[in-house]
């Protein structure tokens, strides 16, 4: 008769196509019951938006298949998301598990819009998002959301965040009216607004908080950089070398400041000609992927030029909301899938360190008090 040995064999042969480690040693197998040759266990795999969640969940089931001894086998497929960052050391946002910085060089290349639909994307998949709206000098979410009367409570010292298609919504422009003055701040004072933001907030438990950072190397991506841990950086760029060389300066600046960057997305990459479906590249071919080499970090996608983007936008319409057959919402959707299989890649890295840390503690000897 087939023992648990046996099936924990076979399931140690799966690996995680991403994290290069199989299945049983990542701690993905939940609850396995195995009486008189019936088989029944939970397989909880990293991300809801993982890109190879199905390739994994086929695997399991040839290598159980693969076990003639067995009668029956029942397999329920859950996803719990990884810890991307050190939360014993953040008590202030302990309950978001990963946090993304979305960073560009420079402004006009559609970082918000990107922000935004990715948010809806992962939120699509399973996981509970936030978003962040951490341009307090001209705040965009809101109007992209068509929440330009939307506000947010206090309860208990704590802002409420407003809801949005399922996302947890946090903007400076939910206290300012954006059309009829300019936020004209100082440095200081941008600096303690997000700090607020980011720590007064009722964040709940959230899996990933996107955070729409504005453009440029100024005072607001410092502060996110030296006042939590986050998971990482999210590059956005657009295909001209204008764009790509002065998002350099942004990569460059968040490895100085030793934040991991999680790769560039290439926005506006191409138009699709609705009639023969070619590709046309307007504004030149393969900045991010310049990027990318350049700095050894993963390429996550390139998103189609499409006008629906744009009016969506403005008409408070996501593309992912009104249209998600679209190219460009499956784009995004494909970005939303690398970049979760790159927080996870993270947090796995970072359990390891933790891990050698932990045991390199344990194994040092105790100081002689002679």
């Amino acid at each position: 008769m087939v023992g648990i040995d046996q099936v924990l064999e076979k399931l140690g042969t799966v690996i995680d196509p991403d994290l290069k480690k199989d299945i049983v040693s990542m701690g993905m197998i939940k609850d396995l019951e195995l009486n008189d040759g019936n088989l029944k266990f939970t397989l909880e795999l990293t991300t809801p938006a993982c890109p190879f969640n199905v390739e994994i969940e086929d695997d399991v089931r040839k290598v159980i298949g693969e076990i003639t001894e067995l009668k029956n086998f029942d397999l329920k497929v859950t996803a719990k998301v990884m810890e991307g960052r050190s939360l014993d050391a953040d008590t202030g946002m302990a309950s978001v598990k990963n946090i993304i910085g979305v960073a560009s060089g420079k402004g006009g290349v559609g970082k918000s819009t990107v922000s935004l639909n990715l948010a809806l994307a992962l939120s699509e998949s399973g996981a509970k998002v936030g978003l962040l709206d951490a341009d307090i000098y001209g705040p965009s979410i809101p109007l992209m959301l068509g929440m330009k009367d939307g506000f947010m409570e206090v309860e208990e010292n704590k802002l409420q965040p407003a809801d949005s298609h399922g996302l947890k919504v946090v903007s400076f422009g939910f206290f300012a009216d954006q059309s009829n003055q300019a936020a004209i701040y100082r440095g200081p004072i941008i600096s303690g607004i997000l700090k607020q933001f980011l720590v007064d907030t009722n964040w709940s438990d959230l899996d990933y908080l996107i955070v729409d950072l504005p453009p440029g190397t100024g005072d607001i991506p410092l502060t996110l950089a030296q006042t939590i841990p986050i998971t990482g950086i999210l590059v956005v760029t657009t295909p001209q070398d204008v764009a790509s060389n002065v998002a350099v300066k942004a990569v460059s600046m968040f490895e100085k400041l030793n934040v991991p960057i999680i790769g560039v997305v290439e926005n506006m990459s191409h138009f699709i000609c609705p009639n023969c479906d070619e590709k046309h590249y307007i504004f030149g071919d393969g900045g991010a992927k310049k990027i990318s080499e350049q700095f050894n970090m993963p390429f996550l996608g390139e998103i189609p030029l499409n006008s629906g983007i744009m009016e969506g936008s403005d008409l408070g319409k996501p593309i992912m909301i009104t249209n998600p057959d679209s190219p460009s919402a499956t784009a995004f959707r494909k970005s939303a899938k690398n970049i979760a299989a790159q927080c996870s890649i993270l947090a796995a890295k970072l359990q390891d360190e933790m891990a050698s840390e932990s045991s390199g503690e344990e194994s040092a000897p105790e100081a002689s008090t002679s």
